[in-house]
């Protein structure tokens, strides 16, 4: 049974650097860059790294830019 905990991590979908990039539509470098400076937090598992889905939508949330 899930937990309604919001520190509970069992339920966070993890994409991998090329799933961020396809998302962003951005180069995987670009994401190493946003995880490197802290901008895009990420959890390391062996030598690569996986984002939390929720870190990437909020981040382009946030960078969203109005025109106009």
């Amino acid at each position: 049974m899930a937990s309604n905990n919001p520190g509970d991590i069992s339920e966070v979908k993890f994409l991998t650097v090329a799933e961020v990039a396809t998302v962003m539509r951005v180069s995987k470098m670009t994401v190493y860059r946003l995880v490197h400076s802290g901008e895009l937090p990420a959890v390391r598992v062996g030598r690569s790294f996986r984002v939390p889905e929720d870190t990437v939508n909020e981040y382009l949330r946030k960078s969203f830019y109005q025109t106009g």
